[in-house]
């Protein structure tokens, strides 16, 4: 039988490691990436979002705690399941439904998509529709930084998909070599697709491939918004003080398909509500509900807001034109005065 001091202490609350604002940031931040990822479903399935399409269901900690741990001037780079990232950063949420849908008022003027979404004014350049191909271009931001003399780094995203790719390993050998800013982030859901990760390569414990290059390398819950912020903020330092990369393994889950194309027949709905107990926003909710930092009430005026956002998001885009067909020909090319010779 449990005495009364094991009682009292399996009844406390989670001490809190943050201040108080944080938690409440953490929890707004991440629900509007979860509101506005369930209405995009919803949409695409009323065929008002087409092409292809990516939710970041489940996976709204690996934005949100990386984005709190980092400052003005970062950059941020990632592949197709690329709205939860800008959502987090602060990027205008109507722009990206707009985006969705196609329509002149999005991120890209509607060229983009889903999966090419970008805000330079908050630092993130892009989706990127190629598996693996953002990765060098992380550590070419990361250069820039470091050739420039800032105070800045790059925090480069990918999937566990995507360091089968040659060019995984090319940028890290590089990266190490010259000591880039820059941290690579391997959001380990479990599945390329609907190949898992056992099922693809030997090495199943991910960051360890970092070490092979000499790059302090970490797993990390990436169902914890707090685990993430933290190692996140060490990367950081190191990046900052001249150290060098940092390897993380984000060991998150997406409780949706790969894309709304997939009927997920690779995995157990067991599977998935296994995970949903792990839930990052609702453990967030349950700290700040036993700490006593916010009411349900309180919390549940913070869902009614971001509903209501999500909404006024659908509204912009609907009334939105599309883009001239003749803009189709704009933007692909930047004007230069450089003279370019060509024999």
């Amino acid at each position: 039988m449990a005495t009364v001091t094991e009682k009292k202490k399996a009844s406390a609350p989670k001490k809190l490691q943050h201040p108080k604002e944080q938690y409440m940031f953490w929890f707004e931040n991440m629900l509007l990436q979860r509101r506005f990822e369930e209405k995009a479903g919803q949409l695409y399935g009323q065929q008002k979002i087409r092409g292809f399409c990516h939710l970041y269901i489940g996976q709204e900690a690996c934005s949100s705690g990386a984005v709190s741990a980092l400052k003005k001037g970062d950059k941020y780079i990632t592949a197709y399941r690329d709205h939860g990232i800008p959502l987090a950063l602060g990027t205008d949420p109507k722009a990206i439904m707009a985006e969705l849908y196609g329509k002149k008022t999005g991120t890209t003027k509607g060229k983009g998509g889903s999966m090419h979404i970008f805000d330079k004014e908050n630092g993130f350049v892009g989706g990127h529709g190629i598996v693996g191909g953002q990765i060098p271009l992380g550590a070419g931001l990361a250069f820039a930084e470091k050739y420039n003399k800032t105070d800045n780094l790059c925090i480069c995203y990918f999937g566990d998909g995507a360091i089968r790719q040659g060019s995984f390993h090319e940028t890290l050998n590089m990266a190490m070599s010259w000591k880039l800013p820059v941290i690579f982030v391997v959001e380990n859901n479990g599945y390329a697709m609907g190949t898992s990760v056992a099922r693809s390569s030997n090495v199943t414990e991910l960051y360890t491939l970092g070490e092979a290059y000499d790059i302090p390398s970490e797993p990390v819950d990436g169902m914890s918004v707090e685990a993430i912020h933290e190692a996140v903020s060490r990367a950081a330092d190191r990046a900052r003080k001249g150290e060098g990369p940092t390897f993380l393994e984000f060991r998150t889950y997406r409780y949706r398909g790969h894309s709304m194309s997939d009927p997920q027949k690779y995995r157990s709905k067991e599977e998935v509500e296994e995970y949903k107990h792990r839930d990052p926003i609702e453990q967030i909710r349950a700290v700040i509900l036993e700490n006593k930092i916010a009411t349900e009430e309180d919390l549940e005026n913070v869902d009614k807001k971001v509903k209501e956002i999500v909404a006024e998001c659908v509204q912009f885009a609907e009334e939105s034109e599309f883009p001239d067909p003749k803009e189709a020909y704009t933007d692909v090319y930047v004007e230069s005065d450089y003279p370019f010779v060509m024999d």
